[in-house]
């Protein structure tokens, strides 16, 4: 393969997490050990130091209809006002119109806040099942890809562009870009909100790689990108949501000046040698430490007759079932708010997934997969904690 940012064809393959399954290819019962798994491969880029994946499952099977929701959890709710808060009065407050494309939508949690704001908002949105109930809340999203050609069938420009969670997914990457740059109105600010491959490293958040995520961007890498298709960076900053994610902002070439904040983070990343291939190689051997623990934890548990439950059925979660082997042997099922993961079952382990609401009693432990949100969990489980129940996290993030 060739580097997907630069072209290169000098990549060194830094981390191999096996064969799995789709991770959001939660299951009927029906599809049980049905599913396709592929190659969950890391490769790095010795060009400009991107790691990625080496193996593309098609975005028509991973995106044209899934069951992630934005709007179930409060603290990425929260996330997405704060920021629709920091563009409108930081960059458009004297604007009397302003109009906002969010690309990868989902159920239009960001583009609501952006409304609550009187700004002109519009999703691209290309699952099927979450473009239907953001247009349900009001959302006007368009069904479809986003990448150049849909770009021009917009035919307008926006003066906030937002790619959240999403720019890492990108099997059209160029095309996107390009997009985005036609999108952009002059003076535009392209808002790109992506986890921090520095910070996932920090954090030992490995269960951060899955098929969906096809690029792990670090500060640098984003800006080779951006700048091969006339955007630069001109601000970013460290946020604890999802565990480390960087909030970037970019503009067109020469259009704003960059920010003694991003250069003291993109410092950092040279200080730490962030983008080297050291830094992924330490990275693998310390997963492998992470699963050795992981299962002496729940052996451990098992042998003392603890009723285990998984906490949460995130994506990245499966990542970490599958890698570990975790399965029923130590997990009864795994529980979850999001309603359309209802009656399913967690792809390659198989683990049922059941609604928090319909629990009759709690287990002795729970394993937490939503560790990202930790502190929101521990807070809505208050009174589980005070009568015992232990809650465990993998993955434990550090304060940013």
């Amino acid at each position: 393969m060739i580097c997907r940012v630069c072209d290169a064809q000098d990549l060194e393959p830094v981390i191999d997490l096996g064969e799995q399954p789709w991770c959001n290819h939660f299951l009927r019962p029906e599809q049980l050990g049905q599913e396709p798994f592929y190659p969950l491969r890391v490769v790095f880029c010795h060009r400009c130091g991107t790691a990625q994946l080496d193996y593309t499952v098609r975005k028509e099977v991973m995106f044209a209809d899934h069951t992630y929701l934005s709007g179930v959890t409060r603290s990425l709710s929260e996330h997405f006002q704060r920021v629709a808060l920091e563009v409108d009065r930081r960059f458009f407050a004297a604007s009397p119109a302003k109009a906002v494309l969010d690309i990868g939508s989902n159920d239009g949690t960001q583009l609501q806040h952006f409304q609550a704001l009187g700004w002109d908002v519009l999703g691209v949105e290309s699952s099927t099942t979450t473009a239907r109930l953001a247009q349900d809340r009001g959302v006007p999203t368009l069904h479809a890809f986003f990448n150049q050609a849909t770009a021009r069938q917009l035919g307008r420009a926006f003066h906030a562009i937002n790619a959240a969670g999403v720019f890492f997914h990108l099997e059209e990457l160029h095309s996107v870009a390009e997009g985005i740059r036609d999108c952009l109105h002059p003076n535009g600010v392209f808002v790109v909100q992506f986890l921090y491959m520095k910070r996932i490293v920090e954090n030992g958040a490995f269960d951060q790689i899955y098929h969906e995520h096809l690029l792990y961007y670090n500060l640098r890498t984003l800006e080779t990108l951006l700048n091969r298709h006339g955007l630069a960076l001109f601000d970013a900053y460290l946020d604890p949501i999802h565990g480390g994610s960087m909030i970037a902002f970019a503009s067109h070439s020469g259009q704003r000046a960059p920010s003694d904040r991003l250069g003291a983070l993109l410092a950092a990343e040279d200080r730490d040698a962030s983008n080297t291939a050291t830094v992924y190689r330490q990275f693998a051997r310390r997963i492998d430490a992470m699963k050795a623990e992981n299962l002496d934890y729940l052996d451990r548990a098992k042998a003392a007759g603890q009723r285990l439950f998984g906490l949460g059925a995130p994506v990245k979660g499966n990542t970490l079932l599958n890698y570990f082997g975790i399965g029923t042997q130590y997990l009864d099922c795994l529980v979850e708010k999001n309603p359309l993961r209802r009656g399913l079952y967690s792809p390659g382990m198989h683990i049922p997934v059941l609604l928090e609401s319909e629990l009759t009693a709690p287990p002795d432990a729970y394993y937490v997969l939503a560790w990202n949100f930790k502190q929101e969990i521990l807070a809505n489980h208050r009174p589980l904690l005070e009568r015992g129940v232990h809650f465990h996290f993998p993955v434990n993030p550090r304060d940013n």
